[in-house]
């Protein structure tokens, strides 16, 4: 018997197309948001706003229809648009880590999706090459403001593994680049 999409694992609908993100990404992928997810919730304590990681839809004009993504990490500061086991507010922050049976659509369409909901920022993340790309919204578009590749040999010359990110609405939310990477050895 067929699974409806909505029992699959994990799926996305864009523009009335079904995603099926399964099988799961390999084990960097929940590393990386973990890392993440870890550090943004401990900085948010106190705080309204809530973070999520993988595990709620984002429908991104649901007086439109009823399209949904599944981004790796949001932050949602009203918490009135929550509805079971979705959000249909405006995030503050989205961060997907790129996966090889993903990273056209979260470097293509949902950027743009994203980017026209007036997400304010967004990261994409790569476990392959430890990358990382931060984009800004300004005057309705997405600008990437920090392009890095982690290096981590504080011998090479482009030494970066302690540079310090704060999240744009929340500086006093701060990472370094090696603890976004750590672990994946």
């Amino acid at each position: 018997m067929a699974l409806a999409a909505r029992d699959r694992w994990r799926d996305e609908k864009i523009n009335g197309v079904v995603y099926d993100m399964s099988p799961s990404a390999g084990y960097q992928h929940g590393i990386i948001n973990g890392n993440i997810y870890a550090i943004i919730k401990h900085g948010l304590k106190g705080s309204i706003c809530l973070v999520t990681m993988e595990n709620l839809d984002y429908k991104y004009h649901p007086e439109v229809n009823d399209d949904y993504l599944c981004p790796d990490i949001m932050v949602i500061c009203d918490r009135k648009h929550l509805k079971g086991g979705s959000y249909s507010g405006l995030p503050k922050f989205i961060a997907e880590t790129l996966s090889p049976s993903t990273a056209k659509r979260d470097r293509g369409e949902k950027k743009d999706i994203y980017e026209a909901a007036g997400v304010e920022e967004y990261w994409i993340l790569s476990p392959k090459g430890e990358s990382l790309e931060i984009y800004y919204l300004k005057d309705g578009k997405y600008v990437l403001e920090h392009s890095y590749l982690l290096q981590e040999d504080p011998e090479e010359e482009y030494y970066n593994a302690e540079t310090e990110i704060s999240l744009r609405a929340f500086p006093q939310i701060k990472m370094t680049l090696s603890e976004i990477f750590e672990g994946l050895d």
